[in-house]
């Protein structure tokens, strides 16, 4: 059903079994999927283009222009998949040309009141963002990571899969996956193992990236100490996700723990 006070433009592209509330804004750029359901006071305008089951809560605003002093009006996008469900006040800005051009958020997300997505973003999927997170602009959250409340991500950062930020850290570092952070500037802890255990990886995995941690953060030549992971762990696709994310090209340094880490704890 959509609301009599809604204002649709004629060529937004609405599936037949939308919801949309009362005093909803959706401009002529817009495609939104099957099922989905828009509260009152939602605006959607941009390139805009929304996956299907989204469930979008009042005062959300997804699609209005970067936060960017470079951008001039260019015609960039953001790309949003299935069965999301973004809270009241969420704020959702489209790529810069500079960027790529494109915003991109996976699917089973929950967005919590008043966070907020910056332009040329990759949210990947099951990313839960607690109340008031902002993400920088062009930063990449990997699958499975959860961010507390009133936590911050810096521009350009990465936080690899499943790992977790608790609440009132800044994150100006990149995080490896399986990861637990937290401080008032993000200082790796250790492993998430209760992230891990809710998705069932097993002990002996989980004792591989503790084995590995270690190894890497037991002094600050990290690459160096790649080299000293033993070959009967260095094949697991576990142990490969650590490696890679290291690896990879990047704008800022690694998260690193005040200590080093003890396999065994």
């Amino acid at each position: 059903m959509i609301h009599k006070t809604a204002l649709i433009d004629p060529k937004a592209k609405i599936s037949k079994d939308v919801d949309i509330g009362a005093y909803s804004i959706i401009g002529p750029d817009v495609e939104i999927g099957s099922g989905t359901l828009i509260q009152s006071h939602v605006n959607i305008v941009g390139d805009t283009k929304i996956g299907k089951n989204n469930k979008i809560f009042s005062f959300a605003s997804i699609g209005n222009d970067p936060q960017d002093l470079k951008y001039k009006n260019e015609k960039t996008k953001i790309i949003v998949g299935d069965n999301n469900k973004i809270r009241e006040y969420v704020t959702i800005n489209p790529g810069t040309i500079g960027g790529g051009g494109l915003t991109k958020i996976g699917n089973n997300c929950l967005f919590m009141v008043h966070s907020h997505i910056a332009h040329d973003c990759f949210i990947g999927n099951n990313v839960v963002l607690a109340n008031s997170v902002p993400i920088g602009g062009h930063a990449k959250i990997e699958d499975d990571v959860i961010i507390g409340g009133n936590s911050a991500v810096q521009q350009f950062t990465r936080v690899g899969k499943l790992s977790m930020i608790g609440g009132m850290c800044g994150v100006v570092k990149d995080v490896l996956p399986y990861s637990l952070v937290f401080g008032n500037r993000s200082i790796l802890q250790g492993v998430n193992i209760i992230g891990l255990r809710r998705k069932n990886v097993s002990n002996e995995k989980i004792k591989r990236i503790k084995k590995t941690f270690s190894i890497i953060f037991k002094d600050s030549y990290y690459m160096e100490n790649l080299k000293k992971i033993p070959n009967e762990i260095l094949n697991d696709e576990i142990v490969k996700d650590i490696i890679n994310f290291l690896i990879e090209n990047k704008k800022r340094p690694i998260c690193a723990p005040q200590r080093n880490i003890d396999e065994n704890n």
